[in-house]
């Protein structure tokens, strides 16, 4: 690695040429990132007693391990925003300076539009691509190129480069800009130049080391350098060209920079049957691919794979379904923000392309699942733990009868995984504010164009207060509410049977509701489904809106169901309890009186925890389980050793009852570990229990 400070034109003038490669993201710096480089040019320019400003650093690779004075191209591994925006800048003062004055177009020595040009954006005396100082990847190309050329943009031009062009080109044309400042601030640049040897360096180490300044690198950018960098040209090209770069179109720039991410976490849920954290999906990519490496499968392999789940998701989470009945109950499903389930669904959706599953049957589930995530919402159940409940969803299903085992494994759910029942849902609607509902708009737009089929644009309505918000109602409302007419507005106010759609939303104003009702336009003339009903009602009180909210509860029971089976069709599919061949007879260490005596106030304590939580006994522990093993019982001589499924350093132990056993082979599972006694504080174990339990709920 040879590394030294100079100034960035300089860099770009002695270069040939900087190209960046196919596996490099694409350029994402926005109007943030521009403004600030502008105001350091500004600055930089206008301060005489600065000699310099660094931008950061500029990594590159030779393609023939020469140096700068040969015409190889270089191949940037870190830096391309910087070259990009800063030749943006350069094109956009070339082009401004050439419309002042004759006298005027060099305000600064060497800065004429045509130096301009010839040194930092151009290689005169090459044609085709060489021609070209930088060259960028993909449409980002296609568009930089057309600018340095003066030329049309392509019709799918490059939007950042495009943006940032037009940004630098309007601060430029500004009446109270000085051009021979930005001249001055663009010559005091200054980058490390940084130039690795492939025999000595690896890119790949150095590129994730260099991931600090300017927009930071996504876990996806990481990813593609990983899976490319390390293959010969000809290769990377083949396998970004037929796998990568149509992921990358088919979730378009804006979803590829923002879910991207996410959609890799979902997918290495599905194949590893673990959750990564966002920070960790790199991390977690890596040592998936190095698994399918030592097993003999080839970087295509992944990377195909990748592919085809990258369909799935865009068809399930970007609107990329072709069949209208399920394009349909994915609408739905992203409307109501159910991220969660995408491991589930990306599994299902699998199934669907081999023809396991039909897509009427996959319309039934995804509704199912609708309902499902619905319901809690409207119920307030907390969410923290549907992601482990989706992403183990699966080990329950049975194939030759997909809808029927789904369905009975949500009705088997019990606690806070259970599947609000229609008296639930119910009520929680006709009491709940669903004003501040975060999910109102989509609730609303159900109930009014369920079983339509013109369906009505909520968008073009606002939602009215049928009794007023205001504090200080009128006369007529309140002998129409009664004495408690300020108790029963606090408890009505923002529930459903209050709450419908309007186009009148200023005409009807705090109005009484006789008024609303009998005007033009008034509820009487409304053609909406939500006012049906309300054009019959003599006065607006509590009798009133808990009626009518009654009544959009039940069609709202109806618009999302609860999934049912019968008694018989439960028994058949029932899921086989764990068999095992052990029990408390096989720990000898639990048969004492005593011991025995500890053991069961343990096991009545920590079963009490919830009903979903299962025990089973197993050769040399005793395992509780929420979701997987959350404690497990080792019987000693002295005592019960209980193994705490969860860091260690997430546990809170004031009395440092607890010990780490990260990374040490032992039974049971879990980095921290306690011991429990006749004589030991009993309460206070049981409470370091618990925070294993609800630390993997949490999870």
């Amino acid at each position: 690695m040879k590394a030294s400070e100079t100034k960035l034109l300089d860099l770009l003038a002695k270069g040939s040429q900087f190209v960046i490669p196919i596996y490099q993201r694409t350029y994402s710096w926005t109007e943030d990132e521009c403004s600030q480089l502008w105001s350091d040019i500004v600055r930089a320019g206008s301060d005489d007693e600065l000699n310099a400003h660094f931008i950061g650093s500029i990594v590159h690779v030779e393609k023939g391990l020469s140096n700068l004075t040969s015409q190889e191209p270089n191949l940037v591994i870190d830096g391309q925003q910087r070259l990009t925006t800063v030749s943006l800048v350069v094109a956009a003062l070339a082009e401004v300076l050439g419309n002042v004055p004759d006298g005027e177009r060099e305000p600064l020595d060497g800065f004429s539009p045509k130096k301009l040009r010839n040194r930092y954006l151009v290689n005169n005396d090459e044609e085709g691509d060489r021609f070209y100082k930088l060259l960028l990847s993909q449409t980002d190309k296609d568009t930089l190129m057309a600018i340095v050329s003066r030329a049309e943009l392509p019709r799918d031009s490059s939007e950042r480069v495009e943006t940032n062009f037009a940004f630098f080109r309007s601060r430029l044309v500004q009446p109270d800009v000085d051009l021979g400042v930005v001249c001055r601030g663009l010559a005091k640049l200054v980058v490390v130049d940084i130039r690795l040897d492939r025999t000595h360096d690896s890119p790949q180490l150095i590129f994730e080391s260099m991931n600090s300044t300017g927009r930071k690198l996504s876990q996806a950018d990481l990813i593609r350098n990983f899976v490319l960098m390390g293959l010969e040209p000809s290769a990377q090209e083949r396998l970004y060209k037929q796998y990568w770069r149509p992921m990358e179109v088919d979730f378009g720039q804006a979803a590829y920079e923002s879910q991207f991410d996410e959609f890799v976490r979902h997918y290495l849920t599905v194949v590893t049957g673990e959750i990564p954290r966002l920070r960790d999906i790199y991390d977690a990519f890596k040592a998936y691919a190095g698994r399918l490496n030592s097993d003999g499968h080839s970087v295509e392999r992944l990377v195909n794979e990748l592919r085809d789940y990258s369909r799935r998701y865009c068809a399930v989470a970007l609107g990329h379904e072709e069949n209208p009945e399920l394009a349909a109950a994915f609408q739905d499903l992203r409307e109501i923000r159910a991220d969660v389930v995408y491991p589930f669904l990306l599994e299902l959706y699998t199934d669907y392309d081999q023809e396991i599953l039909t897509a009427a049957e996959l319309s039934q589930i995804v509704q199912i699942v609708t309902s499902y995530i619905f319901r809690r919402a409207v119920c307030r159940i907390p969410t923290n733990s549907l992601n482990t409940t989706f992403s183990t969803f699966t080990r329950y299903i049975r194939k030759d009868r997909y809808v029927d085992f789904v369905t009975a494994h949500f009705l088997s759910m019990r606690s806070y995984r259970a599947f609000p029942t229609d008296e639930e849902f119910g009520n929680a609607l006709r009491t709940n504010d669903l004003y501040n509902f975060k999910r109102r708009s989509y609730f609303l737009r159900r109930m009014e164009n369920h079983g339509r089929k013109e369906t009505v644009s909520i968008e073009d309505y606002t939602i009215e207060h049928i009794l007023p918000q205001n504090d200080n109602l009128s006369q007529h409302w309140r002998d129409a509410l009664g004495d408690d007419w300020e108790e029963t507005q606090a408890r009505y106010l923002h529930t459903l049977g209050n709450l419908t759609l309007t186009g009148y939303n200023a005409e009807y104003s705090d109005h009484p509701f006789p008024k609303k009702r009998d005007m033009e336009g008034g509820f009487k003339d409304s053609p909406l489904r939500l006012n049906r009903g309300l054009g019959t009602i003599e006065q607006w009180n509590a009798a009133a809106i808990e009626e009518r909210g009654a009544r959009l509860a039940a069609e709202a029971i109806k618009i999302w169901p609860r999934p049912s089976l019968s008694t018989v069709e439960r028994s058949e599919l029932r899921e086989p309890r764990l068999q095992t061949a052990y029990s408390i007879e096989d720990h000898s260490y639990l048969l004492s009186p005593t011991r025995r005596a500890l053991f069961e106030k343990f096991r009545a304590e920590v079963l009490a925890f919830d009903p979903s939580v299962t025990e089973e006994f197993l050769k040399n522990y005793v395992a509780y389980k929420a979701v997987t093993n959350f404690v497990d019982v080792v019987p000693q001589v002295a005592r019960l050793r209980l193994s705490l499924n969860m860091p260690f350093d997430a546990l809170h132990d004031d009395r440092h009852e607890a010990w780490d056993v990260t990374g040490r082979g032992q039974w049971g599972n879990g980095d921290a570990q306690v011991g429990l006694a006749e004589n030991t504080d009993f309460s206070y174990v049981i409470g370091l229990v618990r925070q294993a339990y609800e630390y993997q709920i949490g999870e």
